[in-house]
């Protein structure tokens, strides 16, 4: 039951990933999911960049220079993870959104819809066994310097996909979702 996948999916970070590979035929599954979120008026804005393979290795080397070129306060830790997180990946998606040209509807609706079709694809990776992170860095407002980006399009982060070996821990909430809703 979907209720079952909700509750038990977790962020998987690339620390967790072994290095069994993603077939690309794996992506495309997790990508098709994306295309089924719900979407106002069918803008369908939900745009992603795949890195898969020798990429990946284009991408972590573009974060770590732009990092060390942009940070205030500058830390090898961080210059490193940004090197190493694309490549400990099986996968990195670039999530992006696309505003509708004509502005049709609000583009925080858009964004929304965006944001759900990550949740298809995470759900979709969790079933599938392979783990996923959003992931969410300051370098995003450099990425036009290094992949092409249409006119209204931005990045709202990137999404690293790996398998695991791991037992993922069992899901918590904070609070209940009674402490969250008014009945009227």
């Amino acid at each position: 039951m979907i209720s079952n996948t909700i509750k038990s999916r977790r962020a998987v970070f690339p620390a967790q990933y072994n290095k069994e590979p993603i077939e690309k035929q794996e992506v495309e599954k997790i990508l098709e999911a994306a295309n089924w979120a719900p979407t106002h008026k069918r803008t369908e804005p939900w745009r992603f960049k795949v890195f898969h393979g020798v990429s990946q290795v284009g991408l972590g080397k573009f974060m770590a220079e732009t990092y060390k070129q942009t940070a205030e306060n500058f830390s090898e830790f961080t210059y490193n993870k940004f090197m190493d997180n694309p490549v400990k990946a099986g996968c990195v998606l670039a999530i992006c959104m696309q505003r509708d040209p004509k502005e049709s509807i609000p583009e925080w609706e858009e964004i929304a819809a965006t944001a759900m079709a990550v949740q298809n694809m995470w759900l979709t990776a969790h079933d599938m066994g392979i783990g996923a992170y959003w992931a969410s860095p300051s370098i995003l407002k450099y990425l036009d310097k290094f992949i092409q980006m249409e006119d209204g399009e931005q990045c709202l982060g990137f999404f690293y996909l790996g398998k695991y070996d791991a037992e993922l821990p069992e899901g918590t909430r904070k609070t209940s979702i009674e402490t969250k809703t008014v009945w009227m």
